[in-house]
């Protein structure tokens, strides 16, 4: 039996997200552990926030908790943007995870939204 969140197209793309960024992050030079944690930690926390955020009961509880995952992507950003400066990663890259994450951003932003619309 499924949980309910893993239905959702946007946790889908959360989990595919975090494991993108710790496929790519296994490459990252000795040095580079710091960055490489903290970008694995801030991915996995946009899919963990909002399966955490379905198992509330409150409207308030679930918004709060497909907030954070918001503030997770946005965390990514900056953590990207220095792994293309450092040269762990391309151009073309970098480009396509800000792209994910514009999309993880808006389909939280969505589900936030959505959430004061609904009946508890």
């Amino acid at each position: 039996m499924a949980f309910m969140f893993e239905n959702l197209e946007v946790y889908q793309k959360a989990v595919d997200f975090a494991d993108e960024i710790a496929t790519l992050t296994e490459k990252f030079p000795r040095g580079y552990y710091f960055l490489a944690d903290q970008l694995n930690r801030a991915s996995l926390s946009i899919s963990a926030n909002i399966a955490e955020g379905n198992g509330r009961f409150t409207k308030a509880d679930r918004k709060n908790f497909f907030t954070i995952a918001r503030g997770s992507v946005q965390e990514c950003v900056p953590l990207l943007e220095l792994a293309r400066r450092r040269k762990l990663i391309d151009e073309k890259v970098h480009n396509n995870f800000r792209k994910d994450l514009e999309t993880l951003a808006k389909m939280l932003s969505g589900l936030i939204k959505g959430i004061d619309k609904r009946a508890k």
